[in-house]
């Protein structure tokens, strides 16, 4: 069974830090994309980041550029996203993904796998 947990969401003031975790299970981490989409209230959702597991190219949407990172650690098969500069417009249910390698990682119709799903929450 494949699962990806999510943790380290929370409150934090604007231009505040959080660090998202994503822990796949179940799956072999180098056949996989693994990256964060993340939906507001009344919103679509959109994607944030991924970061291939076979060659750590990675996606950063034009928003989050020059203020989220994203990393993994493939020996944990654990994906990071850190995000700094937090702003209130980056409020969301924050949701981890799984795309096939040979998947578009940013697209939501390519996605394998879905984590539960993590509150980031940002006050002025």
């Amino acid at each position: 069974e494949v699962q990806l947990v999510e943790s380290g969401g929370g409150l934090v003031q604007a231009g505040g830090s959080l660090r998202l975790s994503c822990a796949a299970s179940g799956l072999i981490f180098d056949d996989y994309a693994i990256g964060w989409f993340r939906q507001a209230p009344g919103k679509e959702r959109e994607a944030v980041s991924c970061i291939s597991g076979f060659d750590g190219s990675t996606f950063l949407a034009d928003s989050v550029k020059g203020r989220f990172t994203i990393s993994s650690d493939n020996a944990k098969n654990t994906v990071y996203l850190q995000m700094n500069s937090l702003k209130p417009e980056d409020t969301a249910v924050y949701y981890c993904a799984a795309v096939g390698v040979q998947g578009v990682c940013y697209s939501e119709y390519d996605v394998h796998y879905w984590g539960q799903g993590s509150q980031v929450t940002v006050s002025s």
